[in-house]
């Protein structure tokens, strides 16, 4: 059987969904565990904190299987059982746990107690994950098995949030003092990491006592590469057996059967720092607005392989259109001689990273584009590792940035609150708004679905009404499997990409 696109289903308020953590069943039931032997893993963006869960590495740990919430994300879109078991909400604040019987790779069991740990450890990460941007946690051991979860206000979405990959459970071996995790032996999925070689190399093993059985793979060997010519070329030559994020110039050099395209929630943006800089100007950010063209790169950049975008959530989110609301009171553009007279001396810093090898093609068209409006442009192009620290900093003016917009927890104000409300954490562009923040703060507030989606749409347009992000387009990711390779993953949230029953033929 060849790996098949996971339905997209909405759940909540909110959601394009996978089959996450779920066995898909590919496998051959007759055949022994293990019989798949080790996977070849070519993964495309290294590791930015040796595999913290805190940092963007957590969907390392997830696409691989190695750590785990007390909840995933299951077909139907609902929030479902992964390390708790069961769950109920006992008020509106307040929701009991039930955990299962787990292991840690450390070989510890996995208790009430190991859940707080790692709960509060998150909750006082000195960068905390953009999952708790807008909720606080509060947890408690009730007995060996059952934790109460509480939230300073209402939060509909718990399970979801709790699905999250920077929310997963480790032993108590992982946290160290000085506020660093290390997942490394440390995680509860069906592989476990033995060997961390910097940025380039990681080396898994299949974990014997994993609750859920044991995965048909014996490991994964993971490379991160960069260039994704070079994942490419390594899927070709047959060095690798998954690269995942293969460029859009590279995927008709495939043949037809290792070439796997996937809707995605991934919308590229131009994010622009309205606290500093050139940008800090309203009417230049709008002038930048009009002067970039998202429908060009559709297929100059992306050979069709995208949409152009509509706004923050495109074609894989299927509510957002029909509730899509009008933008209004946006500030008036500056014309070009403005532009040239405002910025008279000033270069505008554009920056982009390599990781994904369209975003630099799209950073030189734009900054064709942004010249041609009146603007002084320069790129600063590098991989993200690079650049992270800076761009959280407020060093730039200009990225050109590529976001799956429901990773966190797939609930859109996840994402809403950590890269445009005042206190976000993730909030390139420096946002500080208070009808933004007022309108994010609805949206989470909200339990009806309908109503919820819908507040979503309102917090969209407010976000876009301060030209702080400008959406480009909607991509489609490629996904380059071995044709001697089954049970794949092809996960529109690019949360999963590794299972229990991957394997070689």
């Amino acid at each position: 059987m060849r790996p098949t696109p996971l339905g997209i289903v909405a759940a909540l308020a909110l959601i394009p969904v996978l089959a996450g953590c779920f066995v898909s069943g590919t496998g051959d039931p007759g055949a022994p565990a293990g019989s798949g032997g080790r996977l070849r893993v070519a993964l495309a963006v290294p590791p930015v904190q040796a595999l913290s869960p805190y940092s963007n590495d957590a969907t390392v740990l997830s696409k691989l299987s190695v750590a785990e919430g007390l909840t995933a994300l299951g077909e139907d879109g609902a929030a479902a059982p992964a390390l708790a078991k069961s769950w109920s909400r006992k008020d509106t604040t307040t929701w009991v746990f039930e955990l299962r019987e787990a292991k840690f790779h450390d070989g510890t069991e996995v208790t009430a107690e190991s859940v707080v740990n790692a709960l509060d450890h998150a909750g006082a990460a000195k960068t905390k994950p953009r999952v708790l941007s807008d909720v606080t946690l509060t947890a408690k051991a009730e007995d060996a098995d059952t934790v109460t979860i509480s939230t300073k206000t209402a939060d509909p979405v718990l399970p979801f949030r709790l699905a999250s990959p920077a929310l997963g459970i480790f032993s108590a071996k992982a946290y160290a003092d000085d506020g660093t995790v290390s997942p490394i032996g440390a995680g509860t999925g069906p592989f476990r990491i033995t060997n961390l070689t910097g940025k380039t190399k990681a080396t898994l093993d299949r974990f014997e006592d994993y609750w859920g059985g044991k995965a048909e793979a014996s490991g994964i060997d993971v490379t991160w590469i960069a260039d994704g010519a070079a994942r490419a070329n390594g899927l070709r030559a047959g060095e690798v057996d998954i690269a995942e994020w293969i460029p859009t110039a590279q995927a008709k050099l495939l043949d037809t059967d290792t070439r796997h395209e996937v809707p995605s929630v991934r919308t590229d943006s131009l994010v622009l720092n309205t606290a500093g800089g050139v940008f800090a100007d309203a009417s230049l950010r709008a002038a930048a607005r009009e002067a970039v063209d998202g429908s060009a790169l559709v297929d100059s950049v992306f050979g069709g392989y995208a949409d152009p975008a509509q706004g923050l959530f495109g074609p894989a989110v299927p509510w957002a259109a029909d509730k899509r609301v009008e933008v209004s009171g946006r500030a008036t553009a500056a014309t070009t001689d403005q532009v040239k007279s405002k910025t008279q001396g000033t270069t505008l810093r554009l920056a982009t990273y390599t990781n994904r090898a369209e975003l630099p093609e799209i950073a030189t068209v734009l900054q064709q584009q942004l010249e041609k409006a009146g603007f002084t442009v320069q790129q600063d192009v590098r991989e993200y590792t690079q650049m992270e620290a800076d761009l959280l900093a407020g060093e730039y003016d200009a990225l050109v940035f590529s976001r799956v917009t429901l990773l966190d927890t797939g609930d859109a104000v996840a994402y809403l609150t950590s890269d445009f409300s005042s206190t976000g954490v993730y909030n390139i562009a420096r946002v500080k708004d208070s009808a933004v923040d007022q309108a994010i703060t609805s949206a989470a507030e909200e339990g009806d679905t309908a109503q919820r989606q819908q507040k979503i749409m309102r917090a969209e347009a407010e976000v876009l009404r301060t030209d702080a992000v400008v959406p480009l387009v909607h991509e489609k990711v490629v996904q380059g499997i071995g044709a001697d390779v089954e049970g794949v993953r092809l996960d529109p949230r690019e949360r999963s990409l590794i299972g229990l029953d991957t394997r070689l033929k």
